[in-house]
């Protein structure tokens, strides 16, 4: 078999189809015409290697014609190499035990990292607001628009909407048993003491949360934190404490609107659906829904806000160096912040139970 010209990697698709129409079974010597070959790679070399294995496997002898010291010196390299080369071992097959550890180690030492970094935001929150020519009010003026005031209509549409469809579903039921003036005290306590803050939060992970996410990782991976740090800036000062506080002062406002809209919404149907005329309905709701209701909603949007804010943040912190990491970690953080709202509003519920409130 002759070959000439290059003979690469690009080349040897066409020899080996030619060699695969030979019919080598009354060949016993098969002679390697390498003479007129100008260019030789390793991957030529591997393909001479492996032919002349399988021809020894078929008990017919090669024989390699060629005086090119280089091409000579390539197929003795590659085959050295293959000789000293050792299989790669066989990846075990990974108990359900260590599956368990290992998942339960990763995310162990994600809650270190997290509990740390709150750690960290506290000592740098309380050094902030020890002075106040540190606190940068037109930050956190620029973050209570961009995080709060732009989303006030879509709070107030999710709100009303909720409103809506949770006194449309009760009023098919109340009206039943001739109970349609307890809608008023189902849907305001309802909505004033849990449904208005938790539906505020969650829009809230979803639209501001993921957006510090994005922000803060976007100013990671272009080396603006880095920038800031050899200037002599904190990012936790200048980035991280006006978006926590931004958002803990502006939640209660928001949860407030909610509040509004979700009972219009079901003053709405009462008056459309059960025949309770408006008047009625805010002189009911005025007697039978507790100032308290609103109060514990409202308190429980700081605490929303700084969840919220502060797992949005740290996940902008935790992103690499490439952009596929700014969509693992936004979608992560929303995740996160609905599932810690949720966790939290539990635990709030559980103690004002408890507590009589």
């Amino acid at each position: 078999m002759k070959f000439s010209g290059e003979f690469t990697l690009y080349t040897i698709t066409s020899y080996q189809k030619e060699i695969g129409k030979i019919d080598f079974s009354k060949v016993k010597t098969v002679d390697f015409d390498l003479e007129d070959v100008v260019y030789f790679d390793t991957a030529a070399s591997i393909f001479i290697n492996s032919t002349v294995k399988e021809f020894n496997e078929k008990k017919i002898s090669s024989n390699i014609l060629t005086t090119d010291k280089d091409i000579l010196d390539t197929l003795e390299l590659v085959q050295i190499s293959k000789k000293t080369s050792k299989p790669l071992p066989k990846k075990a097959k990974r108990t359900l035990l260590e599956i368990l550890g290992q998942t339960t180690y990763f995310y162990y030492n994600g809650f270190l990292a997290f509990m740390a970094f709150i750690g960290k935001l506290f000592a740098t929150k309380l050094s902030y607001l020890s002075n106040i020519n540190n606190i940068r009010f037109k930050e956190i003026a620029f973050e209570m628009n961009e995080s709060a005031i732009k989303a006030l209509g879509i709070i107030a549409l999710t709100s009303f909407l909720i409103g809506l469809v949770v006194a449309y579903q009760s009023a098919f039921q109340l009206k039943i048993y001739g109970a349609n003036i307890f809608i008023v005290d189902m849907l305001g306590i309802s909505m004033l003491r849990e449904l208005a803050p938790l539906m505020t939060a969650v829009v809230i992970a979803g639209r501001s949360g993921s957006s510090f996410t994005a922000q803060i990782g976007a100013m990671k991976i272009t080396e603006e934190l880095d920038a800031m740090r050899t200037m002599g800036f904190d990012p936790y000062l200048f980035l991280v404490i006006p978006r926590i506080i931004a958002l803990m002062i502006m939640m209660p406002i928001l949860i407030f609107v909610a509040d509004i809209m979700g009972v219009f919404g079901g003053l709405i149907v009462a008056s459309v659906d059960l025949g309770i005329s408006p008047q009625l309905f805010l002189e009911r709701f005025n007697d039978v829904v507790a100032a308290k209701h609103f109060f514990i909603g409202i308190a429980k949007g700081p605490f929303f806000a700084f969840l919220i804010a502060s797992i949005g943040v740290y996940r902008g912190l935790m992103v690499k160096d490439d952009t596929q990491s700014i969509g693992f970690n936004t979608t992560k953080s929303v995740v996160e912040a609905i599932f810690a709202v949720i966790v939290c509003d539990a635990i709030f519920s559980i103690l004002f139970t408890n507590l009589g409130i």
